[in-house]
Order: C-alpha cells, then sequence, then structure tokens
C-alpha cells in the first residue's frame, strides 16, 4: 500500500467516499475566504482530506489573542506578525504536502473578488465580515458554484448551504446587512473554541458531500446552535428561495460591481483599528517606504508586511498598498495619518 492510499485509507472506507470520492476530492479546487479561527479549521480538514487544491486569502496577521481558537497558527507566528495567509500555508504544507495550498495576503473585494473565488469548485466562508459574504453571494450566483457559509460568537454558531439555483442564496435569507455595531463580535462578546469546530465541522462535513458529487444528502438547513446553554435549532430552507431576490432572482450583483467604487475606510469592530484600502490596485514599495520612515519613527519590516510606530499610533502596511492603523477608531485621524506617512 502506498503512502497516499495509507494516508486516506480510513476515509475510503467510509463508503459515500470511497475510492472513487478520494479521487474526486484530489481533483477538486477549494476557496476559503478568512484565515481566521472558522478559516484555519476549515482548511485543516480540507488538507487532511486530500482535497487537491486550496486557495486561502486573509488580509491580517497573527496576534497572541488569535491562538487560543486559530488552529494553525503558534506563538512564533505571534511573535513575528505573520500574515495570517503565509502562516496558514507554511503549517498546511507541513501537514499534507501533496495539496496545492496557494496562499493570498489580501483583501477580497469588487475589485479581486473574482479572480480569487470563480476558478474553483467550492467556496468556503472563513469570514467575519457581512459584506464580504454578500461579495462571496455575487460571485457563486453569478459563476453557478456553491458555498458554505458559517459564522461563530461567544459560544453561538450559525452554517447554510447555498447551492446556486437550487437553495436560497444569503441574500435570500438576509436581504440586508444589519447595521453597524448591532451584531456582537469575537472581539465585543468574546468567543470559545469548540464553537469553532462544530460550525467547522458542518461546513466542511457539507463540503465533502459537495466535492464528491452526493448532492442528495447535502443539507437544507440553516442551523443554529448554542453550545453553553445546549441550543439546537433547524430552519427547512428547501422552499425558502426568493425569486425576486436582487442577486439570484434578478441577477443584480451589487457587492460585486458596487455604485461607490472609491478609496474604503473601515473601522474594524472592538480592535481600535482602522483599515484603508486603496481604491486601485496599488503597489508599494516596502522597502523604500522603509527608508523613508526610518528616521521619523521606529520600523520593524517582514517579507510580508511593514509596522511604522509613531506617537500612539501602529500602521501595518501591505504591498498591496492596504494599511491598518492602529490606536484610533477615528476615521477622519486615520486617513491623515495615512496621507502624512504613506501618501495620498
Amino acid at each position: 500500500m502506498d503512502n497516499q492510499t495509507l494516508r486516506y485509507s480510513r476515509q475510503i472506507l467510509f463508503s459515500p467516499i470511497g475510492k472513487s470520492g478520494q479521487e474526486k476530492l484530489k481533483n477538486s479546487r477549494i476557496a476559503i475566504v478568512g484565515m481566521g479561527a472558522l478559516g484555519t479549521a476549515l482548511a485543516n480538514h480540507m488538507v487532511r482530506a486530500g482535497v487537491g487544491y486550496v486557495r486561502i486569502m486573509d488580509r491580517d496577521f497573527v496576534e497572541y489573542s488569535n491562538l487560543q481558537r486559530q488552529m494553525l497558527f503558534e506563538e512564533e507566528d505571534a511573535k513575528n506578525s505573520t500574515p495570517k495567509a503565509i502562516a496558514g500555508k507554511e503549517r498546511l504544507n507541513r501537514i499534507n504536502s501533496d495539496v496545492i495550498v496557494d496562499a493570498h495576503v489580501t483583501d477580497v473585494t469588487w475589485n479581486n473578488a473574482e479572480e480569487l473565488l470563480a476558478d474553483v469548485d467550492l467556496i468556503l466562508d472563513g469570514t467575519d465580515n457581512f459584506e464580504i459574504r454578500y461579495l462571496i453571494n455575487d460571485v457563486a450566483v453569478k459563476h453557478n458554484i456553491p458555498w458554505v457559509y458559517g459564522g461563530a460568537v461567544s459560544a453561538r454558531g450559525m452554517t447554510v448551504t447555498v447551492i446556486p439555483q437550487k437553495t436560497p442564496c444569503y441574500r435570500c435569507l438576509f436581504p440586508k446587512k444589519p447595521d453597524p455595531g448591532t451584531n456582537e463580535t469575537c472581539d465585543t462578546a468574546g468567543v470559545i473554541g469548540p464553537i469553532i469546530q462544530v460550525v467547522a465541522a458542518y461546513q466542511a462535513t457539507e463540503a465533502l458531500k459537495l466535492l464528491v458529487g452526493d448532492e442528495e444528502h447535502v443539507s437544507t438547513a440553516l442551523r443554529s446552535f448554542e453550545l453553553w446553554n445546549n441550543d439546537y435549532s433547524e430552519i427547512n430552507l428547501k422552499n425558502a428561495r426568493n425569486e425576486e431576490c436582487p442577486t439570484c432572482g434578478q441577477h443584480q450583483y451589487d457587492y460585486l460591481d458596487p455604485v461607490d467604487k472609491s478609496e474604503k475606510v473601515i473601522s474594524l469592530c472592538g480592535r481600535d483599528t482602522i483599515q484603508i484600502s486603496p481604491a486601485e490596485g496599488t503597489k508599494i514599495d516596502l522597502n523604500g517606504l522603509a527608508e523613508r520612515l526610518t528616521p521619523i519613527g521606529q520600523v520593524e519590516k517582514t517579507p510580508f508586511l511593514l509596522r511604522f510606530l509613531i506617537e500612539e499610533y501602529k500602521l501595518t502596511i501591505f504591498p498591496d498598498g492596504r494599511v491598518l492603523i492602529q490606536g484610533t477608531d477615528d476615521k477622519i485621524i486615520a486617513k491623515n495619518l495615512y496621507s502624512k506617512y504613506i501618501g495620498s
């Protein structure tokens, strides 16, 4: 028995997968948006299961507060502020060197979403951002790609599988984004590790069903759980598709083709941090910028990012032009710092 057959032997013994299903997994391509708690758990499952190509993407870097639940990361990653996509790829390559792990240190936006998501067989949601979920939904419906939504906070979780033209899409179920500040986040309500594993387990199982072609057993329910108080509920969505839905009913992709394509300035809830993303694809010469900033503040540079400390602020600058400005939740102050030290 060769090493690959031995590696997947227990999975092949599971009759709904078998040898033919394992071969389908090997030939599958998936994308995981976000490499936080859910994303790392999902990537771990998919790579260990032998999915042949796994694209991972995340805009952030590893911090010590991530280590309690983001299972692919280690203390050294937090110490070095390694980008999550890079740290994840390195760990996943050690887990299964036969899987192609394609890592992108980037923010998924209308500008790059189709490039990152439209050439795969399945999309898995590992993000904690409502706007990106609507964007995933736009790409999935437009290109007829199934995707699996998951969310977790505190001890609560939720998941649903979207198969374009067959099930309700995300916008059918949640027609409007919640207003900023109305939803709890891991930074405001906390989160325990087990809820991450429960949600990711449901997502990963749905992914395996879809990838091996067992659509008959794909769940048609919106599942919700609360582990601490032992609550579980399902809402059957078999006939819940809305023909008037702007996305899957009218094929109107508002998040993929937004009216406002200007520079994006967003507050990262609970982190006292503002993210500024350039309007168009931008490249920053980190070496040149480090030379300019060294005389006026503390500069730390890695192969993947540059960190600049000035007064009470910390600017983390990525090669794609994105900047995380920590130490303020004031967008005006953040934009002034960006203009002053990065350029307008």
